[in-house]
């Protein structure tokens, strides 16, 4: 979705963008500093790129290690989702770097896939549906757990899974093909709409779908979660007559701690890293005709990811197994337990 800030922004001042060689007004040419530093917020996209590719392919490698995979379909589909969107993220700002001419057919199949980013950020719109998904889960598991038991069968967790795949590349398929166009050689993704308020439509659409719905289920599951165990943990306070009640209550004690720290980690991680993002759809939106800098989408660009890139700790890690395989990967605790 916040793909097509890029390109508006292309066509509402065209000489700022990466086309900028073949774009014969000299004088609508930005200064030589402006595309120095738009190269290097694009440089610094690429290193966050790589660095989500990273995370998210240890994580993966942990869950399989670990023999996780198969009790965890939904976080292992959401490290595959962060890891394919931040691998095309990668691919398409190293492509951007290039400044390629685009002809014919190979280059409109680079300009809707690659550079327009609508490969990237179907891997990131797949992932905020599979992060809607896990939290709904998990909250049918503790809140309705008899029903979660005897009507959640595993067909349904793997169809949730592909659903986020489809539906993500469905959704920006279908957007990124009508409204994007190569130009004398130069990419213009998200650009040709009927009209400003279908563009606007799109973009308030987007931003309550994949941002405000979000946030409203993550903070409405895991706050019936904490409810929920607050009530068990008093029930078990209530007949703690001997060590073992002693022990449950320890228990669901620290399983609140633990929802607690993850909702208001999950739930404020995501609405800020996110957020700078919106803003720069909806400066676009409202006035194409700004000056808004490219820079500051690349800076967006790359404040979101930074969620993407610290996500699979926030859920794999919670897990002692994938923990353990992690530790041995690393070197100084090697020696360590050797030396002992």
């Amino acid at each position: 979705m916040t793909e097509e800030i890029s390109t508006t922004l292309d066509l509402s001042v065209a000489a700022t963008a990466t086309d900028m060689t073949q774009t014969a007004e000299s004088d609508t040419m930005t200064s030589s500093s402006s595309r120095g530093i738009q190269f290097y917020f694009q440089c610094a996209v690429v290193v966050i790129g790589v660095v989500g590719t990273a995370t998210n392919a240890l994580i993966l490698y942990a869950l399989v290690a670990s023999k996780q995979h198969k009790k965890h379909v939904l976080i292992v589909n959401q490290n595959a989702l962060d890891l394919f969107g931040s691998f095309f993220l990668t691919i398409t700002y190293s492509l951007k770097l290039c400044n390629i001419y685009l002809t014919g057919s190979t280059g409109y199949w680079l300009c809707t896939l690659l550079l327009s980013e609508s490969l990237s950020w179907s891997g990131i719109v797949g992932s905020t549906i599979n992060l809607a998904i896990v939290s709904v889960e998990r909250y049918l598991k503790i809140v309705h757990r008899n029903w979660s038991q005897k009507y959640l069968h595993e067909w349904i967790t793997h169809s949730a899974a592909a659903f986020a795949w489809i539906g993500s590349v469905i959704y920006n398929l279908a957007v990124v093909f009508p409204t994007t166009r190569v130009i004398h050689g130069a990419c213009y993704p998200y650009a040709f709409w009927k009209n400003r308020a279908a563009n606007v439509a799109y973009m308030i659409y987007h931003f309550v779908s994949f941002y405000v719905i979000i946030l409203f289920i993550f903070i409405f599951c895991y706050w019936r979660i904490l409810t929920v165990i607050r009530h068990q943990a008093s029930v078990m306070a209530g007949h703690s007559i001997d060590g073992g009640s002693s022990t449950a209550q320890t228990q669901f004690s620290h399983m609140e701690t633990s929802v607690i720290k993850t909702m208001v980690f999950v739930s404020t991680l995501f609405a800020i890293t996110w957020l700078p993002n919106h803003v720069a759809v909806f400066l676009i939106a409202l006035n194409p005709n700004t000056s808004f800098p490219v820079s500051g989408y690349y800076a967006s660009v790359f404040i979101a990811y930074l969620y993407v890139s610290i996500n699979p700790f926030i859920y794999a890690t919670k897990f002692d197994p994938v923990k353990e395989i992690l530790l041995r990967m690393i070197p100084c605790r090697k020696i360590s337990g050797q030396d002992s």
